[in-house]
């Protein structure tokens, strides 16, 4: 924590500190850009139950639900706090998911994922994350990202166990909406 303080304040003092709004993180396929209102339908639509199963967050039951959740994610990135990004093809531009690393300027950011079901089984998600590491590396001060997954996901285990995660914690929780996850945490360094 002490590091990313410090990070942060040589940062302001040089003048170049990072808005999180203008993050544009490329990789192969993919292009990973900051939420914003645009996505909305797109949101609404992709992010299903069946999409979220193994989840925490759940499906918005309306459009203003998206809004604004859209609007409390805009708030955290011009926050610079978390980053709330919209995975677009980069050849079609098609939204196929979201992703985020939340609590940035901890020891322990969080990254998150997920893709609307015609984007499954591509290695998108597998794609997003490495690019999100890779950009956390060598933009923000961190011990270790967590990657909390539900066990029963092992498409998504995949994904911190092909980037030398270290499980190091398995516990059951209960979403807002009841439904019961069996997580394991990763954390990768």
């Amino acid at each position: 924590m002490i590091l990313c303080l410090v990070k942060y304040v040589f940062n302001l003092i040089r003048g170049d500190y990072m808005n999180l709004k203008d993050v544009k993180i490329v990789s192969k396929r993919l292009i990973q850009v900051p939420i914003n209102k645009s996505y909305a339908e797109s949101l609404y639509k992709n992010f299903t139950d069946e999409v979220t199963k193994y989840m925490y967050p759940t499906p918005s039951e309306n459009i203003e639900g998206v809004h604004a959740f859209i609007s409390n994610a805009t708030t955290k990135i011009n926050n610079n706090t978390d980053l709330y990004l919209a995975i677009l093809d980069n050849e079609t531009n098609e939204h196929i998911g979201g992703s985020g690393l939340h609590h940035i300027g901890d020891k322990d950011p969080e990254i998150g994922i997920w893709l609307k079901k015609s984007a499954h089984g591509n290695g998108y998600g597998l794609e997003a994350v490495n690019a999100i590491i890779q950009w956390a590396r060598e933009n923000i001060s961190f011990e270790y990202i967590k990657y909390p997954v539900d066990k029963r996901n092992i498409a998504s285990k995949r994904i911190p166990e092909l980037n030398n995660g270290k499980l190091v914690k398995e516990y059951d929780t209960t979403t807002d909406s009841g439904k019961t996850l069996h997580l394991v945490e990763y954390w990768i360094y």
